[in-house]
């Protein structure tokens, strides 16, 4: 099966930039909160971000966070994402999950090679069958135990096809689909896009890192105006030799994301 990767902005701090702004100001002001949130305006908050987003006093962006729902991505792109470790995360569970006739996702090479695809939907259904295979054997030992020790077939059958999930899924692949909820402040979106926006990173979680930060710049168009990869936010590229070499294209494709 072939799920579509989606991302959504699930919440967010509200007036993120006024907030951003007044931790800002409070920083060089004697004045109390509340007055220099009312001396705010739209076109100061704007100008104020700006400035700061220029000097890097990131700081503040700390009080101001996002909360994405990601559903249709690889075991194999999540692992990388958690890799980012200031920030909150909630995933779909493989042991409290029955993963039977689990969905998987295809890399885009290995769909675009008609022999390579069929090699990997073959492996897919072997692992798929594994699975099945396995669930049912530890399903039937541990529902036995689970008799044994008194509980009635149907809580005990409830609780043994759980535990025998626990197992089973060593066998699941990189490849199986996954759905999180994940949280950050925008100081730790600034790092999560300028490692994985940029050309050299994974095909996926490229992907989802591009899908974020169109979602941020729709609600804090000030704050992320210039995110992106490093070439973008710091105006150089981090790579050495390793560099794609296309500087100037990937600071156009930015700077237009939408």
């Amino acid at each position: 099966m072939y799920p579509t990767m989606t991302v959504k902005l699930l919440a967010h701090t509200p007036d993120p930039e006024k907030i951003i702004a007044t931790a800002a100001k409070l920083c060089y002001s004697s004045s109390d909160i509340e007055s220099l949130k009312d001396g705010l305006t739209e076109e100061k908050v704007e100008s104020f971000v700006a400035m700061l987003a220029a000097i890097g006093h990131e700081s503040v962006m700390e009080h101001v966070s996002f909360t994405f729902g990601i559903e249709g991505i690889s075991r194999a792109c999540s692992h990388q994402l958690v890799r980012h470790r200031i920030a909150s995360y909630s995933q779909k569970s493989q042991r409290y999950v029955n993963e039977n006739g689990f969905e998987f996702i295809t890399p885009p090479e290995i769909a675009a090679d008609a022999e390579a695809k069929a090699e990997f939907d073959k492996q897919m259904a072997a692992l798929t069958e594994s699975y099945n295979k396995i669930a049912d054997i530890l399903t039937e030992k541990h529902t036995k135990t689970f008799i044994e020790h008194g509980l009635d077939e149907k809580e005990a059958r409830s609780r043994a096809r759980k535990k025998a999930n626990e197992d089973a899924r060593f066998v699941l692949p990189n490849a199986c689909e996954t759905k999180i909820v994940v949280t950050m402040n925008v100081r730790s979106l600034f790092n999560f896009f300028q490692h994985r926006c940029c050309n050299r990173a994974q095909w996926e979680i490229k992907a989802v890192a591009d899908e974020m930060l169109k979602l941020c710049r729709q609600v804090a168009p000030n704050v992320f105006k210039n995110a992106g990869p490093s070439c973008v936010m710091t105006g150089k590229c981090p790579e050495g030799k390793m560099t794609c070499g296309n500087i100037i294209e990937v600071k156009a494709f930015y700077k237009n994301l939408k």
